[in-house]
């Protein structure tokens, strides 16, 4: 497990920390052990595909694709939580290492936002409250600890189409810009149970004027290991999440709103 502090300790989220993580169904980690068929892979281009009703192919997979870039994807069933507790997540974890180190004991040792004022500022809504901001993050996706710098954005910003957004009964959580070569997108939608998360990464891509872009120069591929990693690392990470964000909605939201 991931150090903590005597404080944290004392903390009320620490019977989160003690509890034993929920495991993801071995079924999920077996399916990902060798790259998924490209054709059946959204590009980035393609993320307003994620509006159609029903399922796309290739839910949980990686591979690599035709222009060099590669891509992840996961599906992860959340009974009990809806959207509006996803959103308060996105926003209330970056206040505290602690409230990162619940969500995934194992790996996440530390995650904080650069902009607290706006974190805290209760006249914003939740999406309101972590877009445009920045958290720096250290955590080990199964490759070792690494320093990752996560700039949340308005999915409107990185190519979801607007009219779209406008109707949609969810919410997503994205990031990506001009620099890091990577987006990011968790595509939240309501169930009978709860709702359902759709995790997209694209690798070797960025945003540039709220579209998404190849960064890649001619020819480089982006290396497939570290991208079937990052998945094993989400598979864990969200089953974990789902588990638990209903009683730590319960027990925080009201001071946090």
């Amino acid at each position: 497990m991931v150090p903590i502090t005597e404080e944290e300790r004392n903390s009320p989220l620490y019977k989160y920390y003690i509890r034993p993580m929920v495991e993801a169904d071995p079924a999920k980690y077996a399916a990902v052990k060798e790259p998924m068929d490209p054709e059946k892979a959204q590009t980035p281009f393609e993320m307003n595909k994620l509006f159609d009703p029903g399922y796309l192919p290739g839910e949980l997979g990686y591979c690599q694709l035709p222009d060099g870039g590669a891509t992840l994807a996961n599906l992860t069933d959340m009974p009990g939580v809806t959207p509006e507790m996803f959103d308060f997540w996105f926003a209330w974890h970056g206040v505290e290492p602690m409230r990162y180190k619940i969500w995934n004991p194992d790996q996440h040792y530390y995650c904080k936002t650069r902009n607290m004022e706006k974190a805290l500022d209760k006249s914003l809504s939740m999406k309101e409250r972590y877009w445009d901001t920045t958290h720096d993050v250290e955590e080990d996706c199964f490759m070792g600890k690494q320093n990752i710098i996560i700039n949340f954005r308005n999915p409107a910003d990185i190519g979801f189409d607007p009219e779209k957004l406008k109707t949609f009964d969810g919410t997503i959580v994205c990031s990506g810009g001009e620099k890091a070569p990577v987006i990011m997108c968790h595509f939240v939608r309501r169930t009978e149970k709860g709702c359902e998360l759709r995790t997209r990464f694209w690798m070797g891509y960025g945003v540039i004027d709220k579209k998404p872009k190849l960064l890649l120069p001619p020819g480089v591929k982006m290396p497939l290991e570290p991208v079937e990693a990052l998945l094993r690392h989400n598979i864990k990470e969200f089953t974990n999440l789902a588990a638990i964000l209903p009683e730590v909605y319960e027990e925080f939201h009201a001071d946090f709103e």
